[in-house]
């Protein structure tokens, strides 16, 4: 066992214990935020209305997790009910569901705060009745007189400060120090009914799991028809397809699961820098073409053969024009200069100076000097640009 994994093992033993300790003296924190979540296990989720809402309207509900305006624009229905708990509608679908009740059926809207436009059109203003800690709910029928729930964690106090005659009272919101105020009420709209409750938190778990606060939802569901029933929710309440869900959703597995990546890391970046290996810096090949060429000039010229460094020029311009031009150059002729003439484009001066030096260095018994080969150098280069 080499030094640097001893030291891996010391760091994530020591990580293991931390947690640890951190997790045996790690107090539970409850989530009070009214979330009304059917998925929810929170104080004021709906998990537990949720599992035990098809018993409550024996097998006649159906979760809609669309908004009412798409479903109902999608299906046509006949007289049913409709269950609204705290749900943020859309001014259209609030519409359509006033347009179903209108043809007979009826709605149940358990939620705190209506959009005025749909209040409006029901005949109450809702508004803050209550600022007590607690307080209790109770429906007026006699024969749900012993039915009640107190509310003693984060009641809302919302309630009608306003109903119109025709608006039958079902419930009241009951305070010590204070007068009844309605809670629950039933009006007549169209062929159907709408029933109004302004306080969901009866529905949440905290209060449904307390001795004797079901048989107050039960009550409040009563008046609804024994018929199919459209419980429209949330769309962002179905349980979610991410296939960590259960490791992140238990806090052993997840802090496990964490650990494991950040000791990954870890691992990668220590691992990499020690095995990484200087690459070494590989020159491209050198082209000595040039230096080759310079070589051999310079040594032309320290040797002092004049006469043969322009025979090879002359060789070598008159394979150009006889590949570049396509101009025959057996003779050094006036037709040869010619036709070199209008190919390049250069004066004729030129050109017959540039012949000239051509069959001087050709001649093996002319006398050539530096100057005639840098004059011919110079006039041939000037030829072929």
């Amino acid at each position: 066992m080499n030094k640097t994994f001893r030291i891996y093992a010391v760091i994530f033993i020591v990580v293991m214990v931390i947690l640890a300790l951190l997790e045996v003296n790690k107090k539970e924190t409850t989530n009070w935020r009214k979330n009304f979540d059917i998925n929810e296990k929170s104080p004021f989720g709906l998990f537990v209305f949720n599992n035990e809402a098809k018993d409550l309207f024996k097998n006649n509900l159906k979760k809609i997790d669309q908004a009412p305006y798409e479903y109902y624009s999608q299906h046509k229905k006949n007289n049913h009910n409709i269950v609204v708990i705290e749900n943020d509608i859309d001014g259209e679908s609030w519409k359509k569901i006033l347009d179903q009740v209108s043809n007979g059926s009826d709605a149940l809207l358990i939620v705190s705060r209506m959009p005025k436009e749909i209040s409006d059109s029901i005949g109450f203003y809702d508004s803050e009745i209550s600022f007590e800690e607690q307080n209790v709910l109770k429906l007026t029928d006699t024969k749900y007189q012993n039915d009640f729930i107190k509310l003693d964690k984060f009641p809302s106090g919302r309630g009608f400060s306003f109903i119109k005659p025709n608006v039958e009272v079902l419930g009241k919101t009951v305070e010590d120090k204070n007068t009844d105020q309605a809670n629950f009420i039933k009006v007549k709209f169209g062929k159907g009914n709408i029933y109004a409750h302004s306080e969901p938190l009866f529905l949440t778990n905290y209060y449904l799991l307390k001795p004797g606060s079901v048989k107050y939802a039960q009550d409040v569901f009563s008046y609804l028809q024994d018929r199919e029933t459209l419980w429209f929710v949330e769309g962002s309440t179905k349980a979610s397809s991410f296939f960590m869900r259960f490791i992140l959703g238990n806090p052993a597995l997840k802090y496990a699961w964490w650990v494991f990546l950040g000791g990954l890391i870890l691992f990668i970046f220590f691992n990499a820098k020690r095995k990484q290996r200087i690459v070494p810096v590989i020159e491209p090949l050198r082209n000595t073409s040039l230096d080759f060429v310079k070589s051999i000039g310079n040594l032309y010229l320290q040797e002092g053969d004049f006469h043969d460094m322009m025979a090879k020029k002359a060789q070598y311009f008159l394979n150009k024009v006889r590949m570049d031009f396509l101009i025959d150059t057996q003779n050094l002729d006036d037709e040869f200069a010619k036709k070199l003439q209008l190919k390049t484009g250069k004066t004729m001066e030129m050109i017959n100076e540039a012949i000239h030096l051509i069959k001087k260095g050709q001649d093996p018994y002319s006398s050539v000097m530096k100057e005639d080969l840098v004059r011919m150098n110079k006039l041939l280069d000037e030829i072929l640009k």
